[in-house]
């Protein structure tokens, strides 16, 4: 079992930045894979991020890449989101994810692949 809780989720104007925390706990951090999802109303939940456990290597959705970064710290059991540049249509509540295993790089990026889930924060953009 793994228990996600997300926080730093708020209010922000366009081009400004935010960053998202997922505090995790139940297993040992850094072992298994992690990601970022959002959704926003009447849309499918949309692959943001991840991160893959005990190498770290990260991957981005093409709709963030050069804008959003994942990362993890191992000693504080938390991994981040952090957002810059933000636009309107990032408007979303996230959620963070945690899955077991290698899956691939392809499978990284579907809903399915993750067992566990946080609650989601809100993230507004909008001046």
């Amino acid at each position: 079992q793994v228990q996600l809780v997300e926080s730093g989720g708020g209010l922000v104007q366009p081009g400004g930045s935010l960053r998202l925390s997922c505090a995790a706990s139940g297993r040992t951090f850094g072992t298994y894979p992690m990601a970022w999802f959002r959704q926003a109303p009447v849309k499918e939940r949309e692959f943001v991020a991840a991160l893959r456990g005990n190498s770290g290597m990260t991957y981005h959705g093409d709709s963030v890449k050069g804008r959003f970064t994942i990362s993890k710290d191992n000693g504080k059991s938390t991994m981040y989101l952090q957002m810059n540049s933000l636009k309107p249509e990032d408007t979303a509540v996230y959620y963070c994810a945690a899955g077991s295993g290698s899956p691939t790089s392809l499978y990284l990026r579907f809903p399915s692949t993750y067992t566990f889930w946080g609650q989601g924060t809100q993230v507004t953009v909008s001046s």
